[in-house]
């Protein structure tokens, strides 16, 4: 048992972090009692590796609010509008919606025309054209963070390779040590 440098609280080997503070106690150590030969060093894994082995990323659609039925309907209701409104078909017949009311724009002037560009076309088709180009960038964003989950868990498995292959070298140089 040794203290915690920080906070003085026992820490019990081989913990790798106090239980009090949690601060590391110790990133790789001598061992000199292992088949009584000095090892060099003594792989300590981050805690965070085996918390993460059941957590898959994080997409959109995990982020939508879920605690109370009241915040499930809106979530609910909120994405099924969304993917209505969020569709290039929806644009086409807020289009074609907008341009019924053209005619009666252009009789009423410059002023009008303005008014009917800025308040009906420009509001009712670039709403669901924005929409569609925001699930476009989250499905991408969500693509991006599965490739980046992916490379990391090939960067943790290459990682992991290496130590045991070091651990494979220590032994034999123990061996080879203790055999003179």
């Amino acid at each position: 048992m040794s203290p915690c440098r920080k906070c003085g609280a026992d820490v019990v080997p081989p913990a790798a972090y106090c239980g009090a503070c949690g601060t590391s106690v110790a990133l790789g150590a001598v061992e000199t009692s292992r088949k009584g030969v000095g090892w060099i060093f003594t792989h300590i894994p981050h805690p965070y590796i085996a918390k993460r082995k059941g957590k898959a990323p994080i997409v959109v659609a995990d982020l939508h609010a879920r605690n109370g039925a009241v915040q499930r309907f809106n979530s609910f209701l909120a994405v099924k509008i969304t993917g209505g409104v969020g569709t290039m078909w929806c644009a086409y017949l807020f289009a074609i919606l907008a341009l019924i009311s053209l005619p009666d724009a252009i009789r009423g002037g410059t002023p009008t025309v303005i008014s009917w560009i800025a308040q009906t076309f420009l509001q009712l088709v670039l709403l669901s054209i924005i929409i569609v180009g925001q699930k476009v960038a989250a499905e991408a964003s969500d693509k991006r963070a599965l490739d980046t989950y992916n490379d990391a868990e090939a960067v943790l498995h290459e990682a992991i390779q290496i130590q045991q292959h070091l651990a494979a070298q220590d032994e034999l140089l123990s061996k080879l040590v203790g055999g003179r």
